[in-house]
């Protein structure tokens, strides 16, 4: 699913929608504005905006798809934080938003009250103290020659994810990957999952039916070797195990699966689609831009049956 360069070296793509992208409203490099202007340069008839646990990128993408000419569908990335005996973790999950409900000022301050509970100061400052404990100067096993701050953390975003902690552990605490992944891991003795529990999300879902339901790249923790796109993700067999939660309309409920993904190898996204058809399930796609180099935008999207499919879904 990578771009491709013609003849007469206009980009080219085999799909003409990526749904799965981040700004600088979450953890992105691109503001809102530059993503979508960006999509529209490589050719793209659309493309999602979905940075994690807030909306707040939303108004600006809609605005600037309107002047770029290109479909901006708009959607959040939920953090989903599970705690069972087989596996301690964060699975995501896409919400695509139909148009009008962006308009509605009291779905607005609900679904930013339930997303924002899964990051935000509290669950910095509690992963802060636990990381000091085990692995601060005093603590269990000492890689930190001082303690880490809450404070040196929030000053790299305004919602803090996995990735601002790496950065402030590499850059001010000179950790190398290895050391990095031991303090923020999922099987880290210090690690507190982000996200809500997924019975927190259930009545937002159920007051907003109309919300398209798609579980986000459910293999990529399975891509043989070393990807950025798998991060701390659990295995396919995790996935299948907790797939029936998902599935339940009681208490979360599918729409679509994330078929199309960098982090899914060729057998991965057959076995998607297998899973896609077998539950009557939409298949999506995106690249899960967030960045220019290491996460770029345009590697991965669907066609316009894809994409009709998710609009009609929204519709």
């Amino acid at each position: 699913m990578n771009p491709d360069t013609g003849d007469r070296g206009q980009l080219t793509l085999s799909f003409i929608a990526d749904l799965h992208n981040h700004t600088t409203a979450s953890d992105g490099e691109y503001t809102p504005t530059e993503l979508v202007n960006k999509a529209a340069e490589l050719g793209l008839q659309a493309v999602g905006v979905s940075d994690h646990d807030t909306i707040e990128g939303l108004d600006e993408a809609l605005a600037a798809g309107e002047a770029a000419g290109i479909r901006v569908v708009p959607g959040v990335e939920v953090s989903l934080r599970f705690r069972r005996p087989y596996f301690t973790g964060t699975l995501h999950y896409l919400l695509y938003i139909p148009r009008h409900l962006l308009a509605d000022a009291g779905f607005r301050r609900r679904a930013e009250a339930v997303f924002s509970q899964g990051r935000g100061g509290g669950l910095v400052r509690a992963r802060v103290a636990a990381i000091n404990v085990e692995f601060g100067p005093g603590g269990a096993t000492p890689l930190l020659e001082r303690d880490l701050t809450a404070e040196e953390i929030e000053a790299l975003a305004p919602n803090v994810t996995r990735r601002h902690f790496a950065l402030a552990l590499a850059n001010n605490h000179g950790l190398d990957k290895g050391q990095v992944n031991m303090l923020i891991g999922n099987d880290s003795r210090a690690y507190i999952p982000s996200g809500i529990e997924p019975a927190t999300l259930t009545p937002l879902l159920k007051s907003w039916p109309q919300l398209v339901r798609v579980f986000a790249h459910p293999a990529a923790g399975s891509y043989p070797g070393e990807s950025l796109y798998n991060e701390v993700l659990p295995p396919i067999e995790v996935v299948e195990i907790l797939l029936p939660e998902f599935l339940d309309d009681d208490l979360l409920g599918l729409d679509g699966l994330e078929v199309q993904y960098p982090g899914h190898v060729a057998e991965h996204r057959a076995l998607m689609a297998e899973w896609a058809e077998k539950h009557g399930l939409i298949q999506t796609g995106g690249s899960d831009c967030h960045d220019r180099v290491n996460r770029p935008l345009g590697v991965a999207g669907i066609d316009e049956v894809g994409l009709d499919a998710l609009l009609t879904l929204l519709r």
